[in-house]
């Protein structure tokens, strides 16, 4: 249980550094409402709507496509999705075949493609 509020706390630093250095965003809880664009928005959204449908394999292969272009703005989209992810307990995780490590590769990745491992390691190498 420890390990996985610690494990936790790492994401979500991670991804509030990231959103300050890039985006000059300072939140505590990241939500769709910091997308200034309503097509990013509904984009969001809509994998964000998956996710709570169980789609969580789903929704992040179309978070990879999305993020393949490596256009900056599909990176805080990115951001947004891990956190919101982060936030779903264990066990709803668990039933839907998805992990707390699944989070942590899938950060690590789009921030490897952005540029950015060294922040990611900075943060997620630890556990």
């Amino acid at each position: 249980m420890f390990e996985q509020d610690y494990v936790m706390r790492l994401i979500k630093e991670m991804v509030r550094a990231i959103l300050k250095l890039l985006f000059n965003i300072d939140t505590e809880s990241p939500t769709v409402e910091l997308l200034e664009n309503k097509e990013e928005q509904e984009t969001l959204e809509n994998l964000l709507d998956m996710v709570d449908a169980g789609e969580i394999n789903e929704a992040e292969n179309r978070l990879y496509d999305l993020t393949s272009n490596t256009d900056v703005n599909s990176l805080e989209i990115a951001l947004l999705f891990y956190s919101y992810l982060n936030d779903k307990t264990d066990d709803f995780l668990e039933v839907n075949n998805f992990s707390r490590d699944e989070i942590k590769l899938g950060l690590e990745n789009v921030a490897d493609s952005f540029g950015l491992s060294s922040i990611a390691k900075m943060f997620l190498t630890d556990f």
